[in-house]
């Protein structure tokens, strides 16, 4: 194996640092069949998200879904590219930005650099990591943006963050935050996003907190996602003072033909205008950056499901984005876990 080693480094006048190193899922370069292509294989190919047996999933993966599902799924990026670029990116450079600026206040422009890094596509994680040790940065906190951790995303950015740093001859030391769904920060930040829409809108008949779903086979093999999504919605509610009944937990973005996490986001909200909820507000505190799934499949999808069914209002409680309360959350979780 070929090392990466830091020669350029000065013994005598070291100043060595602490750093950030952002992470989310990723996002295709372009809303490109090619480009979603490339995405996608990277995507498909992780064993954390598709728990098939290797040479079984090639065989599908290469011959069923990459020649088919690339077109399609560029179709829908098209409909939510903007002109700076993918939703998410766009949102996590801005995240980025904002707490860099948090940092730099408080310790001194550049003292504390943040870096953003991508579990697949780019910028990646591999490039992030490089940026941080370029600047000297010898002490990084990780902080994968999934409050509720999940094997197939927080436990995959822990292999690819692995499979980067076994490379280097020189390993920084590393805080690996794997989940944050109970801190003080995020919470309050969630509560008040969904406050906020009540005050706006009213009082809905039911509050929604849809969070991607996993394949029922990952919770029973022991992966603990499905219990802090319930924990998420029973934190929240009770921050809100709202009754157990006035909020409900579903689960969305099911792939493939085995069973997920149940309920489905899309099949309640096809039933519960017959069942008389005909006001709902809805929110993704799994995602801390709007994208595809929040924009296209629930904003846009969902909504057409609902109002088709029967409902009269839908308002969909944007993810914390960028917000100053959520951007205050993520600091004090950094800073607590500084050495």
């Amino acid at each position: 194996m070929q090392f990466t080693g830091q020669t350029e480094y000065d013994h005598e006048n070291s100043s060595l640092k602490k750093g950030v190193l952002l992470c989310n899922l990723g996002t295709p370069d372009a809303p490109t069949p090619k480009a979603l292509r490339t995405y996608l294989r990277q995507f498909l190919s992780d064993y954390r998200v598709i728990g098939i047996p290797k040479l079984l999933w090639w065989v599908i993966l290469n011959l069923v879904i990459l020649p088919f599902r690339p077109k399609s799924s560029a179709k829908l990026y098209q409909q939510v590219w903007t002109d700076q670029g993918s939703p998410l990116l766009v949102t996590a450079k801005a995240q980025q930005k904002k707490l860099q600026q948090r940092f730099d206040q408080q310790f001194g422009e550049g003292q504390v650099p943040v870096a953003l890094g991508m579990r697949y596509g780019n910028p990646s994680i591999e490039s992030a990591i490089q940026q941080l040790t370029d600047q000297n940065v010898r002490d990084i906190v990780v902080l994968p943006l999934y409050p509720q951790y999940c094997a197939a995303t927080a436990g995959s950015t822990w292999d690819a963050l692995a499979d980067t740093l076994k490379k280097y001859r020189w390993v920084p030391s590393v805080r690996f935050i794997n989940g944050y769904h109970t801190t003080d920060g995020y919470l309050t930040a969630l509560a008040a996003s969904i406050q906020q829409q009540i005050d706006k809108t009213g009082m809905p008949d039911k509050i929604i907190l849809s969070f991607h779903g996993t394949p029922e086979s990952y919770l029973k093999q022991g992966d603990p996602y499905h219990c802090f999504c319930h924990q998420t919605t029973r934190l929240v509610t009770e921050r809100l003072g709202l009754e157990k009944d006035q909020v409900m937990t579903t689960f969305q973005s099911r792939f493939g033909k085995a069973a997920w996490l149940q309920p489905y986001t899309d099949k309640t909200l096809q039933a519960l205008p017959e069942q008389g909820v005909k006001n709902i507000l809805i929110a993704c505190p799994g995602f801390s950056a709007d994208c595809l799934e929040t924009i296209e499949e629930i904003d846009a999808e969902g909504r057409e499901t609902f109002m088709h069914a029967g409902g009269e209002q839908f308002h969909y409680i944007p993810a914390l984005n960028d917000r100053d309360d959520h951007i205050d959350g993520l600091y004090d979780l950094v800073t607590k876990n500084f050495s």
